[in-house]
């Protein structure tokens, strides 16, 4: 591609050198630029591109974007010197991949908790619909009913656009992927043509990324503020922040929530560890899912389904085969007769909404054991918060590692027990390994109890030391159960 047309939406401050050169790729990563490449320096959190501009250069590259004037065009490359190297990525992107968001119904999910189970219920029920689609999520990517590996909630700009592209040259319709504030905050979804927004709610989350809650909700609001006009928005008004997000929305904003008045409402009429009896404006629908949090999930799958033009009773008839997403509330049942659930829940908001639907649903008489931990390098202020909750929710607690990363296990579960008394510390049980701690969970376990695994869900590896070993909560339960 030309260089004049890749660059036609970026508005540069200036350009240097020569604008109608080939373009044989775009990379962000100093390390897989080829020869005729252009190279979007950007300063990341611990890494600055534009430290790597002179090895692009002796790598080939034929045009570099900056946010800084350099000496390159002494050696030959065209420089693009632009205010946002970040956002100016994903407009390049969307470019050279033929701006595949144009061509497909793009719906995007932001909050805390609740973007995976959304999006990827979204993407079954359309399909189960008879279209064509395409997922986006932290579990796993699909293009139509092909899985691509998922490394993070949001791929980055380039690959992002590629699997979009992936997405229209196999004929899908519809797109529907989970927005992270990691990700708006770096412009990676810079481009984007969205048709529509969902929020599913906002609670401590990534503070250590964005230092204070106010910047992480206003990062997440910035998704709505860029809707166009034609678009809608879906917002949980349960949440104090849902009419938050869409103050300065143009696109059609429509609500739902299961205590006030909304445009689409539900209530529980029954429920058990097997799924709920619903009533969702005024139809009830039986669904293969759990927990209060799931209404307000299904909820707003409904609305966006309404939004999308689907017929309300198709619509609720499909719900109604929709099964748990790996690792989010999934029940495995032991032949001793206790219940094991495996729950991603990482967060204090998710831990107690999660204790929360577990004790409404099991019988008298039996106990909730939970095992929970928490990652290191990340927010230290929900440690000892998610413990407690954690405590006060379960008649026995058993803290443990979730993944470390490059902290000590130790120091994270001293950060825990911070959040306990004395007298509350004496009746929990401190096993650093997860698996002898998810082992010792199930033999304490009786008939009619539930032993509740929380923090990592879906995922299939802890992170020791910088190193990734496979651990999975489902195998180490399972094995229990049997």
């Amino acid at each position: 591609m030309i260089l004049s047309e890749l660059i036609q939406s970026i508005s540069p401050v200036r350009i240097e050198g020569s604008v109608d050169i080939e373009i044989t790729g775009i990379q962000f990563d100093s390390r897989k630029v080829e020869k005729g490449n252009l190279f979007v320096a950007q300063k990341g959190t611990s890494v600055d591109g534009h430290d790597y501009i002179d090895a692009c250069i002796e790598r080939g590259a034929a045009a570099i974007v900056c946010e800084q004037t350099t000496s390159i065009h002494a050696q030959g490359a065209t420089v693009i010197v632009v205010k946002s190297s970040d956002h100016a990525l994903g407009l390049i992107a969307g470019k050279w991949f033929g701006e595949p968001s144009k061509h497909l119904t793009l719906v995007g999910v932001t909050g805390t908790n609740g973007k995976t189970t959304i999006a990827t219920l979204l993407y079954k029920l359309v399909r189960a619909m008879g279209h064509k689609a395409g997922l986006l999520s932290t579990v796993v990517n699909y293009v139509e009913d092909e899985a691509i590996p998922s490394t993070h909630t949001t791929p980055d700009a380039i690959e992002l656009n590629s699997l979009l592209a992936q997405m229209v040259s196999k004929g899908c319709e519809y797109a529907f992927m989970e927005v992270s504030s990691h990700a708006i905050a770096q412009e990676r979804i810079a481009g984007l043509d969205f048709d529509g927004a969902l929020f599913t709610n906002l609670t401590r989350d990534h503070i250590d990324y964005h230092k204070t809650f106010d910047n992480y909700r206003d990062t997440k609001k910035r998704l709505f503020d860029g809707l166009k006009k034609s678009a809608f928005a879906v917002t949980n008004c349960d949440d104090k922040n849902g009419l938050v997000m869409t103050q300065n929305c143009k696109a059609k904003v429509q609500t739902y929530s299961t205590r006030a008045m909304a445009d689409f409402k539900a209530k529980i009429m029954e429920e058990g560890f097997d799924g709920m009896l619903l009533q969702i404006n005024g139809q009830e629908v039986f669904v293969p899912l759990v927990g209060r949090f799931n209404v307000s999930n299904l909820l707003c799958i409904y609305g966006a389904a309404q939004c999308l033009g689907f017929e309300p009773m198709e619509t609720l008839r499909v719900m109604s085969t929709l099964t748990a997403v790996n690792g989010r509330f999934e029940a495995i049942h032991s032949a001793k007769g206790w219940t094991g659930i495996i729950d991603y829940a990482h967060t204090p908001d998710a831990v107690d909404n999660v204790i929360q639907t577990i004790n409404e649903i099991r019988k008298k008489g039996t106990k909730l054991i939970t095992v929970v931990g928490c990652g290191g390098n990340r927010d230290k202020g929900k440690r000892p918060m998610m413990a407690q909750i954690a405590k006060h929710g379960s008649d026995q607690l058993i803290l443990t590692s979730d993944n470390p990363r490059d902290e000590e296990p130790s120091a994270i579960l001293k950060d825990m027990t911070d959040g306990l008394t004395a007298a509350e510390l004496k009746q929990t049980l401190v096993i650093e390994d997860r698996e002898t701690a998810i082992k010792t969970a199930c033999t304490l376990a009786q008939n009619g109890d539930v032993v509740l695994v929380a923090g990592k869900g879906h995922e299939d590896y802890q992170i020791i030391k910088g190193v990734k070993h496979h651990f999975d909560d489902h195998e180490v339960v399972r094995a229990c159960a049997e």
